[in-house]
């Protein structure tokens, strides 16, 4: 028996602790896994080019519980180490077999899949156990060995009597975590990490039914046999070429990611790129609302199949991360972290490559189907419209097939858009002017009164949809988005649109006269306009600009422009065609035309929302008196 002291010095000790000292305890299990397949891949490889006489077959990797001795195995069929190589690579903490074996092999290993980053990693096993065992026996044939170490820097390393090739790490659980000794545990484990691992992982047996022949009789039983449970699926959608899957492939490894979701997705964007960095990956599109708290964190990220973590914040451009799916790259390391992540230079090129993929693949769908893509716009706009706001180069790319529906169910670009409207809805400045609601329920007697003119009225009513207007805005010459219970309707110039007002000047100084008494100045300006009589007699409308500086000062941004506590101010239409304006204007005693005129304004108030409390209560308890 040998006995001595591991090496581990100054100089390889901070890789160590900066690549290592997890905080999550959980994550031993993923290491070990990980080294069992590393070591496996290795054998493959050899066996693949010819470089050793060597006979594959089929490896697994196990993992038993123990519980009554308070042990946990994981097994692997793979290279297998001799005394000396666990001395070399058990022994010396910082050096790392696995990339030894890429800088060996680096011209045929590069596709092999080893994941060359786990040589470290065994020592996670100390922090869930007190007693840490090696069983190995190499490849080549060497007499296998038995190392063992408690966790010190002191470690025994003696002959055994394994026949087969292969590792065997047993973990003497310490008293602490004790819940690793659970099945229910492991196989969560198991399933949370190495779901998707290259080798099949078997975790304990399991029943299954043998089928039944063609000529059984109808009341014959299924003979049951025991199997192993192979807990994984080394061969995920992911790591095969688009050519070789079908739609119904893509459907069935969404259900395997995510087997609660019982929507199939909407469509999926397959990634598949080799240079200047390597990254595959499956992103599929669900069905979505307006929410833009909608869950997130559900795309997983891979290396080499091995889980790193659900957060792909950095990696995947933010206005991706409400997709779901698979990322898997070498290039991104397993521990990451948000400075890193912010600060590298590859996972920069891999968010910009996600981001262009998309919208390359968004294009597609929408030149190929379109009517299929309108279908779903309500379903994906938030994605888009997110998209749009938040980087300038997807904005260049969706500007292209981002849909503007109108209230009668119609879709258009922003090109098909303007040349509709060109002709009908221009302002005084030659400008266009895009009429949108963003409430068809709230806004319904507005969007009445532009469909009545001709105009077409957009549904925008995302959340976003406000910031959004802006850099269209910004980016579009001549162009102007006006929602439709604005003032800045009344800018429209139509050519058979001037009517007569049955009004002289003199009564209409008087009406004005009339309406500056009743009328609140500080909150209305009242202006009077020739409008068709079946029109509403007052209309309330509010300024453009000041409708989005109070949304802006509502969601936060009010303060950057000094503006305070701005307040509500609306501009009063009142039609000076309507029969109702004539009564008005010719009632003979005071109280009736001032109550007219309440009730009219409060008419309108309700139709614009604004009809609330006390006002409410008074305008109720006149209608009654105006019904008696």
């Amino acid at each position: 028996m040998k006995k001595g002291n591991i090496n581990v010095s100054v100089e390889n000790i901070f890789p160590l602790i900066k690549k290592f000292l997890y905080s999550d305890h959980e994550i031993f299990l993923r290491e070990l896994i990980s080294n069992a397949t590393d070591a496996t891949l290795k054998l493959k490889h050899l066996s693949s080019v010819g470089k050793e006489k060597i006979k594959f077959g089929n490896p697994i990797i196990e993992v038993k519980v123990d519980k009554k001795g308070k042990k946990l195995h994981i097994i692997d069929q793979g290279l297998g180490m001799s005394a000396e190589e666990i001395e070399k690579y058990i022994n010396q903490v910082a050096f790392s077999g696995a990339e030894e074996f890429l800088e060996k092999y680096k011209d045929s290993a590069k596709d092999s899949g080893i994941i060359g980053h786990f040589g470290l990693g065994f020592y996670s096993a100390f922090m869930v156990s007190s007693k840490v065992e090696i069983i190995s026996k190499s490849y080549r044939g060497d007499e296998a060995a038995h190392w063992s170490c408690d966790g010190s820097p002191n470690f025994t390393l003696e002959k055994s009597d394994k026949k087969e090739r292969g590792t065997e790490v047993i973990l003497h659980i310490d008293k602490d975590s004790k819940e690793f000794l659970e099945d229910s545990k492991i196989s969560e484990l198991l399933s949370k990490y190495n779901k998707f691992m290259p080798i099949p992982i078997k975790f304990g047996t399991k029943e299954e039914e043998l089928p039944l022949a063609e000529n059984a009789e109808k009341d014959a039983v299924a003979e049951k046999v025991t199997v192993d449970n192979i807990i994984n699926n080394p061969n995920p959608a992911w790591t095969k070429q688009p050519k070789d899957l079908e739609e119904q492939d893509y459907k069935s490894f969404y259900k395997e990611l995510y087997p609660m979701q019982f929507e199939d997705p909407l469509f999926n964007i397959h990634l598949n790129v080799d240079y200047p960095f390597n990254l595959t990956g499956i992103l599929y599109f669900p069905k979505m609302n307006n929410d833009l708290n909608i869950q997130k964190d559900r795309i997983q990220l891979y290396q080499n199949q091995v889980f790193v973590t659900d957060n792909v914040e950095g990696i995947v451009p933010e206005f991706l991360t409400m997709l779901r799916g698979v990322i898997d790259s070498p290039d991104i390391p397993l521990n990451v972290s948000r400075s890193y992540l912010q600060a590298d230079g590859a996972v920069k090129k891999i968010s910009s490559y996600i981001s262009r993929k998309v919208a390359d693949k968004l294009n597609s769908i929408f030149k190929k189907n379109r009517e299929d893509f309108e279908k779903k716009w309500n379903d994906i706009k938030i994605v888009i419209e997110y998209g749009m706001l938040s980087e300038d180069k997807f904005y260049d790319k969706a500007d292209k097939f981002a849909l503007y529906p109108t209230v009668n169910d119609e879709f258009f670009t922003i090109d098909e858009l303007t040349e509709k409207i060109k002709d009908n809805q221009t302002d005084k400045d030659d400008k266009l002017v895009v009429l949108y609601t963003s409430n068809k329920i709230e806004q319904h007697s507005y969007i009445e009164t532009a469909k009545n003119k001709g105009y077409e009225v957009l549904l925008l009513d995302s959340p976003i949809i406000g910031h959004l207007i802006q850099k269209l805005e910004s980016s579009k010459e001549k162009i102007s988005f006006v929602r439709v219970d604005s003032d800045h309707i009344d800018n429209l110039i139509k050519k058979d649109d001037t009517k007569i007002s049955k009004l002289s000047d003199e009564e209409k100084k008087t009406l004005e006269d009339v309406l500056k008494e009743e009328i609140p100045s500080e909150k209305f300006t009242v202006q009077l306009e020739s409008m068709d009589s079946d029109a509403d007699p007052f209309i309330i409308t509010q300024p453009e600009f000041m409708r989005r500086m109070k949304e802006m000062q509502q969601s936060g941004g009010g303060g950057m422009f000094g503006m305070g506590n701005m307040p509500e101010m609306f501009n009063l239409t009142v039609n000076t065609n309507s029969e109702l304006v004539g009564q008005i204007l010719g009632t003979k005693t005071k109280k009736k035309q001032s109550r007219l005129i309440s009730q009219s304004l409060d008419l309108a108030k309700l139709s614009h929302g604004l009809l609330k409390g006390e006002e409410l209560t008074n305008f109720i308890k006149r209608s009654y008196e105006i019904i008696k």
